[in-house]
């Protein structure tokens, strides 16, 4: 065999190799290990983890062919430092790119918890812990004046520092990071109650001369009460011009916070609490708001309707019935409330 067929056939060989190779790695980085796989599991990236052991762990549990390739691939597109911790749904089904995607976006798997418009602190603390969220007293204990928000959230500046965060816990849907603290998760909702409290909002709130911690008092207060956006602005102005008069304002959703009773019937005996939060006994808004109400009841409280009534009642079917005067209050209460 001459010198040149035997160059020409290392030639081949050398080329044939080097194809052979290129094949190998797109097929290892761009065909997922076992392509119909349908199920799911959770792959953990820690914090300070780098591609090295990111990439010894995928292959470790089954989820790609060769560790190598998903760290050379994340090296060549620039993404080595971008990579996420948390916990993520993964398959072998998934390809190195499509996992790598997840790793920068952070699609980690978050779990969702919703808190309902109108509960208060002592609500969300106890449905927190039955969602394994957070347990009931740490919650309680964080949010009742264990920490000052107020230098990271400007709203909460007029707030008095020994109230807790009542009215401030934004009613909302939520995502959840495993292994998130409880302090994170009330900064993030902390952080939603700032966002929904537009500028506009705060401009009209210091237009009217009143301050974010009385406004969201009284719309506490119009949480608990009514249902419906006209009840609530109209019973907003029923409650505004009580204050403005000087009359008591004797809303029975303050006795309710005081006693923790979840039913809406008061007793007399009730409105005779020594307690700051008792509208019956002391006049003006109560102490500081009683639920966390939902942005409906915050621009009722801003926009009260202006009507000749002073006095309302909500039915058992939920009907708001108004009145003028106390007589026609008393007769309502007779035939609505027995």
């Amino acid at each position: 065999m001459s010198k040149k067929s035997q160059k020409i056939i290392t030639a081949v060989s050398f080329l044939f190799l080097v194809l052979t190779l290129a094949v190998s790695v797109w097929e290892g980085i761009y065909v997922p290990k076992t392509p119909r796989f349908k199920e799911t599991k959770i792959f953990s990236v820690k914090k300070g983890e780098g591609t090295k052991q990111i990439s010894i762990n995928l292959e470790k549990q089954g989820f790609i062919k060769y560790g190598l390739l998903f760290r050379f691939y994340v090296l060549t597109r620039g993404v080595a430092d971008k990579l996420q911790a948390g916990d993520y749904l993964l398959s072998p089904s998934m390809a190195t790119p499509e996992i790598t995607k997840k790793f920068v976006s952070g699609d980690i798997i978050r779990n969702k918890i919703t808190i309902i418009e109108g509960w208060n602190i002592r609500d969300t603390s106890f449905y927190l812990e039955e969602q394994g969220v957070a347990k009931a007293a740490d919650f309680s204990t964080l949010v009742n004046s264990a920490r000052d928000f107020s230098e990271d959230f400007d709203f909460l500046k007029d707030k008095p520092k020994d109230l807790s965060l009542e009215g401030y816990l934004f009613p909302d849907t939520y995502e959840i990071q495993k292994g998130e603290s409880t302090e994170e998760l009330v900064r993030k909702i902390l952080k939603n109650f700032g966002e929904k409290l537009t500028p506009e909002l705060r401009e009209e709130i210091k237009k009217q001369d009143k301050t974010i911690f009385e406004i969201i008092t009284m719309a506490s207060l119009i949480e608990k009460e009514v249902k419906t956006m006209p009840d609530k602005k109209s019973v907003s102005g029923v409650l505004w011009k009580r204050l403005e008069n000087g009359m008591p304002l004797q809303v029975d959703a303050t006795i309710s916070y005081i006693t923790g009773k979840k039913n809406t019937k008061v007793l007399i005996a009730d409105t005779q609490i020594d307690s700051l939060y008792n509208t019956y006994k002391y006049r003006g808004l109560p102490l500081g708001p009683i639920s966390n109400p939902g942005l409906e009841s915050i621009i009722a409280a801003l926009n009260p309707e202006s009507s000749e009534y002073w006095y309302y009642l909500s039915t058992p079917e939920g009907e708001t019935i108004f009145n003028k005067t106390l007589e026609e209050h008393n007769v309502a209460r007779q035939k609505y409330l027995k």
